[in-house]
């Protein structure tokens, strides 16, 4: 018995500068991960999920089915996934090591028929019945053509997994295919299963995007905001293992992935009545982020389309109800995190108009920035103003994403 490395390089030669990744989070940092490939096609995006989950600050062990390697080479996915590729029986044994989490992908029918049945005909198929013996965490992301998909055995099959307490992620058919879905969405998914057992684990509303008002039947204002920030806080959040909602007005980035419950609506009254509606609910949110640019000025809306040989035009703009303020009675007791964004002002000033929010709505913290700040992403990022008046000075959207997160999970 022996382990066959295929001449794959060292592990210091992995974590070399050719294959060393940048850092997206640390939402796996100490977390040790089997990467289990099967020989679906597939595999060929093992290298791309490798690396993703080492974006995240994952250490990752891979192993390969014989089939697997007919698609992709172990020397491939060793130089993505940072250490050597077990393909062979060997005394160590590796594969009944201790992992944080094991992820199949692809998952092919065929290797989940043998999971399901305890069939133990390689390193990997030891794994799989190890980690279900342990209760470690289990993904499976099957990817196979839509008539092996439909067969009633594939569903019982899938049902037998996650009724032994697999998590099976599974994307729309595209092209009479279940293939699998991006790094990205896989990792986050993967993320969530492991992390949502951590202490403070809550249900966290966040509305994001900018609200837009009609003029005429044809026309609108609308705030400056992308969602960047927002998708960016939701991502992170999702990723910690929290449930969150997204309450969603106009953006012009779409997220990395999506996101399990998203709710739409553009209009001032439209997204806070999705508050109010989702506050008042049985599933009522443990936090609130209102990052979203909303409209504290709206027009009048003018009936049909209003010519434009008309000349000049003059809108008048009304004030409207603020949604912090609005959802204050409803929300009381819940955490509560605002959005304070100022444009030619001082920094006094900024963390000034920052604590006047929290002592104003009860708030346990709020984001204080400047427009270039957000328009450019430049660092420092933005500043987290607690209740006091204490403000500390964040470089970058990651670490005002961990300090958004280390508010909801301390309190």
């Amino acid at each position: 018995m022996r382990r066959r490395t295929h001449e794959a390089p060292s592990r210091r030669m992995c974590v070399s500068s050719d294959a060393g990744v940048s850092v997206s989070s640390r939402c796996l940092d100490g977390k040790q991960v089997l990467l289990a490939v099967s020989g679906g096609i597939a595999a060929v995006e093992s290298v791309k999920l490798s690396r993703e989950l080492r974006r995240h600050g994952a250490s990752v062990v891979s192993m390969m089915t014989r089939s697997a390697e007919k698609v992709i080479s172990p020397l491939a996915l060793s130089w993505g996934s940072g250490s050597d590729v077990l393909t062979e029986w060997d005394s160590e044994m590796a594969q009944l090591g201790r992992f944080d989490g094991v992820l199949l992908a692809p998952a092919t029918r065929n290797t989940i028929a043998k999971h399901v049945h305890g069939v133990m005909d390689s390193p990997l198929m030891m794994a799989l019945s190890a980690a279900r013996g342990s209760k470690t965490p289990l993904m499976f992301v099957p990817s196979m053509h839509d008539d092996l998909f439909d067969d009633p055995v594939t569903e019982e099959l899938i049902d037998s997994l996650e009724f032994t307490g697999a998590f099976v992620l599974l994307e729309d058919p595209i092209e009479s295919r279940r293939k699998q879905p991006s790094a990205p969405a896989i990792v986050a998914n993967f993320s969530n299963i492991i992390n949502k057992n951590l202490p403070g684990r809550k249900r966290i509303a966040i509305t994001l995007g900018a609200n837009r008002a009609q003029i005429d039947a044809v026309r609108a204002i609308q705030n400056t905001s992308s969602g960047q920030t927002g998708w960016a806080i939701a991502e992170h959040l999702y990723r910690m293992g929290h449930e969150v909602i997204c309450i969603v007005g106009e953006t012009s980035v779409q997220p990395s992935f999506h996101l399990p419950d998203l709710r739409f609506d553009s209009t001032p009254d439209g997204m806070l009545s999705l508050c109010i509606e989702l506050a008042s609910s049985e599933i009522a949110p443990e936090a609130w982020i209102h990052a979203a640019a909303v409209l504290d000025y709206i027009p009048r809306i003018e009936e049909g389309k209003k010519s434009s040989g008309e000349g000049q035009w003059d809108l008048s703009l009304f004030p409207v109800s603020k949604h912090i303020e609005e959802l204050s009675e409803l929300v009381k007791g819940m955490i509560r995190i605002g959005f304070k964004l100022e444009v030619d002002t001082s920094e006094d000033d900024l963390i000034e108009s920052a604590n006047k929010q929290i002592s104003t709505y009860g708030l346990d913290a709020v984001i204080a920035n400047f427009m270039d700040e957000v328009r450019n992403n430049t660092s420092p990022r933005c500043r987290i103003v607690m209740p006091g008046g204490k403000a500390n000075v964040l470089q970058d959207r990651l670490e005002m994403c961990e300090a958004i997160e280390a508010i909801i999970s301390a309190n």
